[in-house]
């Protein structure tokens, strides 16, 4: 049973890339032109500097984040640049792992669309009221 695993690999930050991808691929047509418009960004992990502003000590408890304004509170006055949602692999392949109920392209979708919902002005607690996912 070893040699099964011998050759195989993690997933690879364009593995989930194309998982995120196809989760933006799959949004209702009228998601997708605002979503489009958002730039996705796979790290392993987020940077520690990131991790110090949101007072987070374990980069594991960071899968995504959502880097910009959310599209109700733009204005035609705030300063270029688009707005970012960030993948990091590390701590989502943990998660999965830790889970083992549910398929790493499910999570991966998962994990962006929740911060796709951060861009269209959800707060963690309007997804929390309408999204079970976590517990």
């Amino acid at each position: 049973m070893t040699a099964r695993w011998k050759d195989c690999e993690a997933p690879s930050l364009d593995d989930i890339a194309a998982m995120a991808e196809a989760a933006r691929a799959a949004l209702p047509e009228a998601f997708r032109g605002p979503a489009a418009a958002v730039v996705l960004r796979i790290e392993d992990f987020a940077a520690d500097k990131l991790l110090d502003e949101l007072e987070i000590e374990d980069a594991f408890e960071l899968t995504g984040l959502y880097d910009g304004i959310p599209m109700t509170q733009k204005s035609v006055m705030d300063p270029g640049g688009p707005d970012v949602i960030w993948l990091f692999r590390r701590a989502i392949l943990d998660e999965w792992a830790a889970r083992g109920d549910v398929a790493l392209d499910a999570l991966v979708a998962h994990v962006f669309v929740h911060e796709l919902a951060h861009h269209f002005g959800w707060s963690d607690g309007d997804i929390a009221a309408i999204d079970r996912w976590w517990e």
